[in-house]
């Protein structure tokens, strides 16, 4: 599985390399109520095809008739939705107003550095000039800010695909698995009980038969991944905590009730866990939502998962727990 950005870098430098005419779109600027956020991509071809979305389809139309007319010859900025006129005209009924970075595609320069950073785990950053059409790729990590643009340049941050790893093949497992899915994350189960193991039904999710700790420290070395215990038995979930709560993953969750996460904590203090490390927890799991059964369960994980990962969590606001966690 690619992320996104991924899978639009690696069909716009097929097209490269097959040297048919191409764009690349990025969304540099929004106002107000728009589908996409800065720096998502698309790719047109002469013919029109196209891989990613800048919209929710409103305008996706429009720009492949002007890409199929050949109206694109340097690094042009469009906007959208700015007259009534327009909006009747494309579709953009969510009212917003979006500005986008369309750049023709000459050079496999342009894209081949994404993909194999992305393909790599590595994040990325992409200059743009906007007079040259000049692009410069640099390491992301060390990058200080997400993205900027003005009248002369673009600049963005792009990563790798969102990991979550989950402890523990269980009912609840598998729909966290499937919704997790959904919202485009690489997903891997790792659970060495064979019993549980051999019951998995989500063929998307990758299985590992590693003990946790040993999975924690093979798949967790990046930002963009998480960690989530879902078992209730100490032996495993103690393991994969222990690895994951230092580590630099965005989030690391467990089941349980409160009184089960008490003792939890207080274990992973004898091992050497820190109480500032300890504040990354979140447990009990979940937002709540008043969930009671495993489908109800899982929404509640992904929707707090969502919350930190898009920066709007905030944990006094929000008193994290699942229903049934509270009470187990």
């Amino acid at each position: 599985m690619h992320s996104s950005e991924l899978e639009v870098f690696v069909q716009a430098l097929e097209w490269l390399k097959q040297e048919q005419y191409a764009v690349l779109v990025t969304v540099v600027k929004t106002w107000g109520a728009t589908p996409r956020t800065v720096g998502a991509i698309l790719a047109v071809r002469g013919d029109g095809s196209i891989v990613g979305f800048v919209s929710s389809g409103c305008i996706e139309e429009d720009l492949a008739g002007k890409v199929q007319a050949r109206f694109f010859t340097g690094p042009t900025i469009i906007k959208y939705g700015i007259t009534s006129e327009q909006n009747q005209q494309v579709g953009l009924s969510c009212g917003g107003q979006i500005e986008l970075l369309v750049e023709p595609l000459t050079q496999l320069e342009q894209i081949q550095p994404a993909v194999v950073a992305l393909e790599q785990r590595q994040i990325i950053q992409r200059q743009v000039d906007l007079n040259s059409g000049q692009v410069d790729w640099s390491d992301g990590a060390t990058a200080t800010i997400d993205f900027y643009y003005d009248s002369r340049q673009f600049c963005y941050r792009y990563g790798p695909i969102w990991r979550l790893l989950i402890i523990g093949a269980g009912q609840i497992a598998r729909y966290v698995a499937e919704f997790a899915l959904a919202l485009n994350y690489q997903v891997i189960i790792c659970d060495p009980r064979q019993e549980y193991a051999n019951h998995w039904s989500v063929k998307a999710a990758q299985l590992d038969y590693r003990m946790p700790d040993d999975a924690v420290k093979a798949l967790i070395q990046d930002e963009r991944s998480a960690v989530i215990t879902l078992t209730h038995n100490p032996n495993l979930d103690d393991l994969a905590l222990w690895e994951a709560l230092p580590s630099p993953a965005f989030y690391v969750g467990a089941l349980g009730s409160k009184a089960t996460n008490d003792g939890r904590r207080q274990r992973l203090l004898e091992l050497g866990i820190t109480e500032t490390t300890l504040q990354r927890l979140h447990a009990p799991i979940g937002f709540p939502i008043g969930s009671h059964s495993p489908p109800e369960i899982a929404i509640a994980i992904l929707a707090e998962l969502t919350a930190v990962r898009n920066h709007v969590y905030h944990r006094n606001f929000i008193s994290g727990g699942t229903e049934s966690s509270l009470r187990e």
